[in-house]
């Protein structure tokens, strides 16, 4: 994300329409298809996973496709997190971070952006991530009735999509809200990129604006970040941290890097979110509705 920044800070400053889908193909880095290595499906997913493909429209009303994963726990009473995904990796290369959630005690509802993964192919923007993020809430709320069993979880820069999704809906609709590595808003990601990051940071469209948001989000807010993180310094975190209401459960793992934290510090990861997850309001299995298929 930071060498993308600085790489656009060499781009001409002309020219509105083309700079800003250039500025969102090397911020965003969108990775379309199926990584070339990976191992066949029935080496990647269980048994009651499933995959599909939402029909969408585009802003000019032509027909796209939107990739969403169901990736249930064994426990079918256990909480489900929709996960968002940041820059560049898609959900393929985001699966061992979702089997360590699963593993955790998570179902997991997964979405890939338009521009990522399965989804159509196209140059993403802000809002069309952010629409693709509450395309994919409708679904998480389809198959999870428990309002306090939703979870919202965004790591890198979909953190900062799960800070707008979560604060644009009903407090009540969700149990809790999930931030790893993430930011306080790209231009200051970008300005740690050096020079030609801090003149980016004074021009770009991104905004990504996770710290004019958050105070609005009352707990339980988990926010984990990692000492050793160079993608998006934990300074930066830290300071969004200190914007959040108070009660939020700041996890800082010495030594973590940007996306790996689940298996540099697994067990600090992994009491991180049983602490968390205690937090989740509590529902009766009488309140429990019949789930979606």
């Amino acid at each position: 994300m930071l060498a993308s920044a600085a790489a656009l800070g060499a781009a001409p400053l002309t020219g509105c329409a083309w700079l800003d889908r250039k500025e969102a193909q090397l911020a965003l880095r969108p990775t379309p298809g199926r990584p070339a290595g990976l191992p066949p499906d029935d080496q990647l997913f269980r048994s009651g996973d499933q995959r599909w493909l939402m029909p969408v429209l585009a802003e000019d009303g032509s027909p796209q496709q939107l990739a969403l994963w169901w990736l249930p726990h064994q426990d079918p009473d256990a909480p489900s997190l929709l996960y968002l995904h940041g820059t560049f990796r898609n959900l393929y290369r985001n699966l061992p971070k979702i089997d360590a959630l699963r593993d955790i005690g998570f179902s997991v509802l997964a979405v890939d952006y338009r521009g990522w993964g399965d989804s159509t192919p196209m140059t993403p923007s802000e809002d069309s991530i952010a629409a693709d993020a509450a395309m994919a809430w409708a679904e998480l709320v389809r198959r999870q009735p428990l309002a306090g069993r939703r979870v919202i979880f965004g790591h890198s820069m979909g953190g900062s999509v799960a800070v707008r999704l979560a604060t644009a809906l009903p407090r009540s609709d969700f149990g809790g809200v999930v931030l790893e590595s993430t930011f306080t808003r790209m231009p200051d990601v970008a300005a740690e990129a050096g020079f030609l990051g801090r003149i980016v940071s004074l021009f770009t469209t991104l905004k990504f604006n996770s710290i004019s948001r958050i105070s609005g989000l009352q707990p339980p807010l988990l926010m984990l970040h990692g000492t050793a993180d160079t993608t998006v310094p934990v300074a930066l975190g830290r300071r969004l941290r200190d914007a959040a209401a108070p009660g939020v459960q700041w996890v800082e793992i010495e030594g973590g890097t940007h996306s790996r934290l689940h298996s540099e510090a697994p067990q600090q990861y992994r009491a991180a979110f049983k602490q968390f997850m205690h937090q989740l309001p509590l529902q009766s299995q009488a309140q429990t509705a019949h789930r979606a298929p």
